[in-house]
């Protein structure tokens, strides 16, 4: 480990002010609060922020980061306090801590539901503060650097975590060097044989062709005095993992695979670099379709550089990447290249982004989408790479590489998306689920009338655009969700001895702050809105009404006076089944049906484990549990089966076409019943029903905690 002397003098090699008695203090208190807690591996606690603090070194970060590295497992790990914290070091490394200690608590890998709104919360503190993520990063780094003190089990699922999160993450924000060592890390752990299999096959390699980096390198440079142009060369074999996702991707064993290698020349001025390109052009043949020119038209992270590949030496393809000592700094750096200080001042590069405008570009429109929209639009935002396409008047539209026709109309206007008819590229009249390529001219054709179509879903690749079609079709639904929002409606007010009339949805309306009743209506028939939650409204002595009934928050036997219990989503155990609890932290007792498969996972975790059972007596119906249903696609079937379900006592609160045929529908229901009697007398009366194909109880694992 590190001392502070040696950590001030890290920091003192690019930033000469540096604030050195803020940094030791710093160093001291971590290393005071986490005295006496040791890693997996055994060392002393605090090698791992010293650690971090070292990596932000390199990437020449501001004082405040440094010392947010050295306390940011303090407030999480230790006695310590935000308050002390702000009291010590100010407010600036309180809240970057804070920040920290928020990410470090968020678990990314659960479900998709609960995934996308982590992912919500990671960009909101993104936001306030990019340096927060910088610190995550490092952390992630080190931590992925160390791993193998780990549980088997920890490693994989940190492993995976890293592929998929933390990885892409670096890569959208230009720190391609960290994607790189990440990705690498993490394919150590979840792929061990294959990574193996690479190494040795380089080996071999280099062991029948001799040093082709250096032979290579030795040329570029040759071309490079003979134009005359000042140059540093530095080539490199690619990553395992790079080389493992091409033969992947490409389905082609080791011995095809062409590129390699990479090379890089850094010159002084952008004339240089398309000086130096011309020089490699000059020299080998290049190949079609593998140049981007990532200088006049840059990614949203500052990234500037030239990529081409060429055929090389004895024929192999190698890519070179040009850029300017500038752009270098920001290729390495990326969005964290706006911090970075140089002989103790920021540097003033030209090429770094501002964090906040480029925050603002990835979180675009997120608060427009639901769950399952921003996630696959936060990916999208992560994982793409992109394509530059023009418009007929030359406007550059940046989209991801697999856009469509469809994505760029949206791009443009979501009317132009909305009323699109066809598309031409290059002129040419092509279908609309065409894949973009570089450089292409679109022009988009549209008609007055036209509406997006539920097929287009699936043709578009972009999250705005995916976005702006579903809005589209929910609005076209309108009616159709009204008329089942009235059914609903009807059979709920009907369950409690009251009629829907117009008056009182108007009031119902009012009281929820809608616009009227037919807003109302809709929200309920698209599951915005529960019927149950419109008689709580109104009638809130009739909704809650139990007489001797047992209390809700009362229904379990078995936990502490101080513990809360909530029944979990896979599995929606009711009074009468077997049950058993899993405590969390901070959050109670989740409750789980005893046959759950979601308990698989915490078998190891016994000490969480809670013995519980339902009081005996009558229970309320408050108890959703899912049915998945198949029913005829005919007049008044629909009305029929929602009337048969009250008839049983169970209020609908929720209800989802999940797929529709001609001659039948596939639903997921949500009845509020009182316990597994309730629950078998339902799917009874539905089964004896001429017009249910099929009714089964739907259990999903994807909601489980």
């Amino acid at each position: 480990m590190i001392d502070a002397d040696d950590l001030i003098a890290l920091v003192r090699n690019y930033n000469p002010k540096t604030n050195a008695k803020l940094i030791a203090e710093a160093y001291a208190y971590g290393e005071k609060m986490h005295e006496g807690q040791r890693r997996h591996s055994g060392e002393p606690y605090f090698t791992h922020p010293v650690a971090v603090a070292a990596i932000l070194t390199e990437q020449r970060l501001d004082d405040a980061t440094i010392v947010t590295a050295l306390l940011h497992d303090t407030v999480e790990d230790t006695r310590s306090t935000y308050s002390e914290i702000k009291s010590l070091f100010g407010t600036e490394v309180a809240e970057l801590v804070d920040g920290v200690t928020k990410l470090t608590n968020l678990q990314l890998s659960s479900s998709e539901t609960k995934q996308a709104e982590n992912f919500r919360k990671l960009f909101i503190a993104m936001s306030k503060d990019l340096r927060v993520i910088l610190v995550k990063l490092a952390d992630r780094l080190h931590n992925m650097r160390t791993i193998r003190s780990m549980r088997v089990d920890k490693q994989a699922q940190k492993a995976r975590e890293t592929m998929d999160i933390f990885a892409p993450l670096a890569g959208r924000m230009g720190m391609q060097w960290m994607r790189e060592e990440l990705e690498d890390l993490a394919f150590r752990v979840l792929y061990p044989d294959a990574r193996n299999s690479i190494i040795r096959r380089f080996i071999t390699l280099q062991r029948e062709t001799g040093d082709v980096i250096q032979k290579i390198t030795a040329d570029i440079e040759g071309e490079m005095d003979k134009a005359g142009i000042v140059a540093e060369t530095y080539g490199r074999a690619k990553k395992p993992y790079s080389i493992w996702r091409k033969m992947e991707e490409k389905e082609i064993g080791f011995s095809r695979l062409s590129d390699i290698y990479g090379f890089r020349i850094l010159v002084k001025t952008e004339a240089d670099c398309y000086a130096a390109l011309g020089a490699v052009h000059q020299r080998w043949r290049s190949v079609p379709g593998r140049f981007k020119d990532y200088i006049s038209q840059p990614k949203s992270n500052g990234y500037r550089s030239i990529h081409t590949t060429v055929s090389g030496r004895d024929g192999k393809r190698v890519e070179v990447q040009i850029r300017t000592h500038v752009m270098h700094e920001v290729a390495e750096a990326g969005v964290a290249a706006h911090w970075s200080y140089r002989d103790g001042v920021r540097a003033q590069n030209p090429f770094a982004v501002d964090p906040a405008s480029w925050i603002a570009t990835l979180t675009e429109r997120f608060d427009e989408e639901d769950h399952d929209e921003f996630l696959e639009h936060v990916k999208l935002e992560m994982y793409a790479d992109q394509v530059f396409c023009f418009t007929p008047k030359g406007e550059v539209v940046k989209l991801p590489r697999g856009a469509t026709p469809l994505d760029f109309a949206y791009a443009i206007h979501t009317r132009i998306g909305d009323s699109c008819v066809g598309a031409k590229v290059d002129a040419i009249r092509v279908p609309l689920w065409t894949r973009l390529k570089n450089g292409q001219s679109v022009e988009i054709m549209t008609a007055e009338g036209q509406r997006p179509q539920a097929t287009w879903i699936d043709i578009v690749k972009t999250g705005r655009a995916k976005a702006s079609i579903r809005r589209s079709l929910r609005e076209e639904d309108r009616e159709r969700f009204i008329k089942l929002g009235r059914e609903l409606v009807r059979v709920a007010f009907e369950h409690v001895g009251k009629r829907a009339t117009e008056k009182a949805l108007s009031t119902a309306a009012k009281h929820l702050s809608l616009e009227d009743r037919d807003t109302l209506l809709a929200r309920i028939g698209s599951a915005e809105l529960t019927a149950r939650q419109v008689i709580e409204t109104l009638y809130p002595d009739l909704a809650n009404k139990t007489g001797d009934e047992i209390d809700a928050a009362r229904a379990v036997v078995g936990l502490k006076p101080s513990q809360t219990f909530r029944r979990a989503a896979c599995c929606q155990p009711v009074p009468g089944e077997r049950i058993v609890g899993i405590s969390y932290r901070g959050k109670g007792v989740m409750i789980h049906a005893i046959d759950c498969e979601a308990l698989a996972e915490l078998a190891e975790d016994s000490g969480r484990w809670v013995d519980l059972h339902w009081q005996e007596g009558r229970h309320p119906a408050v108890h959703a549990v899912s049915f998945d249903l198949t029913i005829a696609n005919d007049t008044g079937v629909l009305g029929r089966i929602c009337t048969l379900i009250g008839e049983q006592g169970a209020n609908i609160s929720d209800l989802v076409f999940i797929d529709r045929k001609p001659d039948f529908y596939r639903l997921i229901v949500d009845a509020e019943l009182r316990d597994i009697e309730h629950l078998h007398a339902v799917m009874l009366a539905l089964e004896a029903d001429s017009d249910v194909a099929a009714i089964t109880r739907h259990r999903d694992l994807g909601r489980k905690p």
